[in-house]
């Protein structure tokens, strides 16, 4: 789902360490949803998903679904 900037409020942004360009997804947990963003884009719509959507992803991503995207 997303989400207009204002509804996230002043929330902690996580953005990965390997980030260098200053273009990368940004992630924070806000309740029972973890909400993502774009760092360039700070004030830029966000997309909120439950942790269940979250967890299931991140499994995804450690067996190497999504790895044919990059």
């Amino acid at each position: 789902m997303s989400v207009k900037p204002s509804a996230t409020g002043d929330i902690p942004w996580r953005v990965s360490r390997t980030c260098e360009s200053g273009a990368c997804v940004m992630a924070a947990r806000q309740g029972d949803y973890v909400v993502l963003g774009n760092s360039s884009q700070p004030e830029g719509p966000v997309s909120k998903y439950t942790r269940d959507e979250w967890r299931e992803f991140l499994a995804g991503v450690k067996l190497g679904d999504f790895d044919d995207l990059v």
